[in-house]
């Protein structure tokens, strides 16, 4: 199909016809403009990406080069990254410069062609059409005037002037319309080149730029390059997968791990963490308490003091207490804390102790009489308390840092008494009235009372923590004896739906024949070796020992057992296979007690003499039961009342035993006597008085008396002997030799 074209040849006629074609030009021509001034600015758009890429490619490799000029503590000066990422940017500088080639390309083929279509054809096309809009104008006006002209002669020279006027504007229209009817002519051709080559140029660009692209980035040491760089990239992320993997349990641990720690003070159904008494070092946030001077003026000067509680970070280094503020820096010379002096620890006289604040709980002041000064520091929390006058007070007594010299084995230790505030807490009601009877009986002379126990004399130096019960099989190599009954195929798996008051259907000849017995699912928590017999405070601190522990070690297993208590012994039997486990034998158990705060924690201190020893050995024995303890503790007191009782009565017994015995002796002596009697004698043998059957002799007041003062105790009825007795301890009194009952208190 050819070009529509506007037919030169009516330009002068200019007809409705020619008018109506032209308008439709026009209108293409306007169309064109409008959508070739949308194609030139999409083209500027690549043209100006072209270019910040360019100047973007340029600055990372500039910004690649400037690694190795950052200081980063963590990264060492020969860093195989910053060598890696300084030949990075040397390839990068090669693709900067391939990309200005493509922006200049961009210009020349792509821009350059079509901004001189839109400036040289479609705006002259738009100049020429404002020009024949004017010379149209111009023609008609003196076309109108010409015609006007009147028949009258005078008006020759008018007439002439408007024909040479109406020859001129025609001619102007006619040359106008030519070169605008060409001008839209032409822009049909113009249309397919202009619109076709600035997208030619792109591809022609394009294509330079990849082409050259291959040459300098697909050589082989670039490709080996990157193969070595992405292997080692994918073992990096390697690592990164396994080192994610373990950071997460990581995190879940210490989770656990950290429970505890997130209340300042623990909460009741957590377990109860004891301080370490055995701390040398300890660093953590206290607040400290600091006052400032105000004086007042007036005729009289007073001074007024307004304290200031300051949070700090303090720790023990050197013999010496030092504190540091949050936004304090570490010393980056020497890579540690650069604290303040608060107290030096190798002073005279020196000692941590409890204080009493009007305002704060968990208060504690450190005294220093050289100096005269007081540091009043406040923990988080009790347990924090206590560890730090602990540690204090060991450093103090350890002598551990000497101005000038180590500290040695001949530094004689300060004697200093560390006090803790949560250990001179009196007990929460947890023993039994019978426990608090054998206490009290301990200071009567029958047993020596034990000292309080302290943090540093109620154990036993690294004595080991037992979480696991060892049952005869394991101490001497045999087979656990078996209870009559059959076995348990099915071990409970919850303890904790198992009834306090079962009804025991296995017991051995020596519980059946017992006059108390009791039955208590209880699982074994841990024993350890104590210094004492006895103290309610040292049951508890046990407790606490084994419970942090537990919690440090993460040891969550405990051994299931069913403590029957009886007058005889208390024994633990496997609940699975209905075999005993062990035995404590009642003259064994000195002490037992109930948590103040636990309700189903209790613990027994048992005594052990081995053979061929002279003194004995003391363990502190801890469970943990379903209901509450003082039931247990309860029974475990009234089994020992009986088994109290039961033993006084087997001594009245065997004393009215050896009364007979002996009586049995005198009277054989003297028949004895009365055989070998000489027959001078038999007659006043004869005198002697006699039943009056005849068959036995009657013995004189003298001799009744006599006896009577021998056996007279022995007339007192049994009843008299009562139960208060059990105030002197059971493991006492089953090594005395003559027991003498005490009225009730």
């Amino acid at each position: 199909m050819g070009i529509e074209k506007l037919h030169l040849e009516d330009a002068l006629e200019d007809s409705p016809q020619t008018r109506s074609l032209l308008s439709v030009f026009e209108k293409d021509a306007m169309t064109l403009k409008k959508y070739t001034t949308g194609l030139h600015n999409c083209c500027q758009r690549i043209m100006k990406a072209q270019n910040e890429l360019c100047a973007a490619t340029q600055s990372l490799s500039q910004h690649l080069r400037d690694f190795e000029i950052q200081k980063f503590p963590l990264e060492s000066d020969d860093s195989v990254l910053s060598s890696t990422l300084k030949q990075f940017s040397s390839y990068l500088d090669d693709v900067s410069s391939i990309q200005q080639v493509l922006s200049a390309q961009f210009s020349e083929t792509m821009m350059y062609p079509l901004s001189r279509f839109l400036q040289a054809d479609l705006e002259e096309v738009t100049t020429l059409c404002e020009m024949y809009q004017i010379a149209s104008n111009e023609h008609d006006s003196a076309m109108n005037r010409y015609m006007r002209l009147p028949k009258k002669k005078e008006s020759e020279r008018q007439k002439s002037e408007y024909n040479e006027e109406l020859y001129l504007m025609r001619k102007k229209f006619h040359q106008t319309s030519l070169h605008y009817y060409s001008s839209l002519n032409a822009l049909q051709y113009k249309r397919k080149c202009s619109l076709l080559e600035p997208v030619m140029g792109y591809l022609h660009a394009q294509r330079a730029f990849f082409q050259m692209g291959q040459d300098a980035v697909g050589k082989k040491e670039i490709e080996d390059f990157l193969n070595n760089i992405s292997t080692s990239v994918q073992g990096v992320q390697q690592e990164l997968q396994t080192e994610t993997k373990k950071t997460v349990e990581l995190i879940d641990s210490l989770e656990q791990q950290s429970a505890h720690l997130y209340h300042a003070e623990p909460m009741v159904d957590m377990p109860y963490i004891p301080p370490n008494t055995t701390l040398t070092q300890k660093a953590g946030y206290l607040y400290v308490r600091r006052g400032k001077h105000f004086h007042v003026p007036g005729p009289i000067g007073k001074q007024l003091i307004a304290t200031k509680w300051e949070r700090c970070f303090f720790f023990t280094v050197g013999g010496n207490l030092m504190s540091q503020a949050r936004d304090e820096v570490i010393s980056t010379n020497t890579k540690k804390l650069a604290g303040s002096l608060v107290l030096d620890l190798n002073e005279p006289g020196v000692l941590a102790e409890p204080h009493e604040s009007d305002d704060r709980r968990f208060v504690f002041q450190i005294v220093s009489p050289k100096n005269k000064r007081n540091v009043v520091l406040q923990a988080e929390n009790e347990r924090e308390k206590d560890e730090w006058i602990c540690t204090l007070n060991n450093i103090v007594r350890e002598s551990g840092y000497v101005k000038g010299k180590g500290g040695g084995p001949q530094a004689k230790p300060k004697e200093r008494t560390s006090s803790s505030s949560s250990m001179s807490k009196p007990g929460s009601g947890s023993v039994s009235p019978d426990q608090a009877s054998i206490s009290s009986m301990s200071s009567t002379g029958a047993v020596p009372k034990t000292p309080a126990p302290t943090p540093s004399s109620s154990f036993v130096a690294d004595a080991p923590i037992q979480f696991d019960l060892l049952t005869p099989t394991s101490q001497n190599g045999g087979v656990a004896p078996s209870l009559p009954g059959p076995p348990n195929p099915e071990p409970r798996i919850n303890p904790f739906d198992q009834s306090a008051n079962e009804v025991l259907d296995t017991l051995d000849s020596a519980i059946d024949n017992s006059t108390f017995v009791e039955s208590f699912v209880v699982r074994f928590l841990g024993s350890m070796e104590v210094t004492t017999d006895r103290g309610e405070k040292l049951v508890h601190e046990t407790m606490r020992q084994i419970m942090a522990a537990r919690a440090i070690h993460n040891v969550f297993k405990m051994t299931e057992s069913r403590l029957v208590v009886s007058s005889e012994a208390m024994r633990l039997i496997d609940p699975a296979t209905n075999t005993l486990r062990t035995t404590f034998a009642l003259a064994d158990i000195s002490f037992w007690a109930a948590h103040p705060e636990n309700t189903r924690l209790f613990g027994f201190i048992t005594r052990t003499k081995p053979p061929g020893a002279t003194n004995s050995t003391f363990s502190c024995h801890v469970f943990e039961c379903n209901i509450s303890a003082e039931e247990i503790c309860q029974a475990i007191g009234t089994a020992t009342k009986l088994a109290f009782q039961a033993l006084m009565e087997k001594k009245a017994m065997e004393k009215i035993q050896q009364v007979k015995t002996r009586e049995k002796n005198i009277l054989l002596q003297n028949i004895q006597q009365l055989e070998d009697a000489p027959e001078d004698e038999e007659d006043s043998l004869h005198n002697l008085p006699l039943s009056p059957d005849g068959k036995y002799l009657v013995l004189t007041a003298a001799d009744e008396s006599e006896d009577g003062m021998e056996s007279g105790d022995l007339s007192q009825p049994m009843e008299k002997l009562t139960v208060e007795s059990m105030q002197q301890p059971i493991s006492d009194s089953f090594d005395t030799e003559d027991v003498e009952p005490e009225s009730e208190a």
